[in-house]
């Protein structure tokens, strides 16, 4: 594997996943759960809030990713690949406020296999007509 390819689509795959995020500050989540006439408890739970860096990190958003590439494109990453998409949501997770929250109830594991699909030399499937 080239070092420096490697260093570009890290770099590439970090800058992307860190412009898909939406994140917002408790005080943010809070008042948008009050416009919606509901307690902050049961936004968390509903939205299946964690702090971002968590979200990130978490075994469940990196294997949700390598689902959607299986599932949506049928593509099965390599031992090198897995390891390149855990390192990226690794420094994603590193990149983040400490007050920063998210919820795993996103788009971010379908963006990223997409965009990883294409870094990665595939060739990335539209969605289906009932998807758009």
């Amino acid at each position: 594997m080239n070092l420096d390819t490697s260093a570009t689509d890290h770099a590439a795959s970090m800058a992307y996943v860190m412009s898909t995020l939406s994140t917002r500050t408790l005080h943010h989540f809070a008042q948008e759960a009050k416009l919606n006439g509901e307690s902050l408890k049961d936004a968390f739970e509903r939205y299946e809030i964690d702090y971002a860096w968590y979200v990130l990190g978490s075994d469940r958003l990196r294997d949700a990713t390598l689902d959607s590439l299986t599932q949506r494109h049928h593509y099965t990453a390599t031992e090198a690949q897995r390891e390149s998409l855990a390192g990226v949501l690794k420094a994603a997770a590193e990149a983040q406020a400490p007050e920063l929250l998210m919820s795993f109830d996103n788009d971010v594991p379908d963006r990223l296999a997409d965009f990883l699909l294409a870094s990665w030399g595939g060739a990335v499937a539209p969605l289906p007509v009932a998807d758009r």
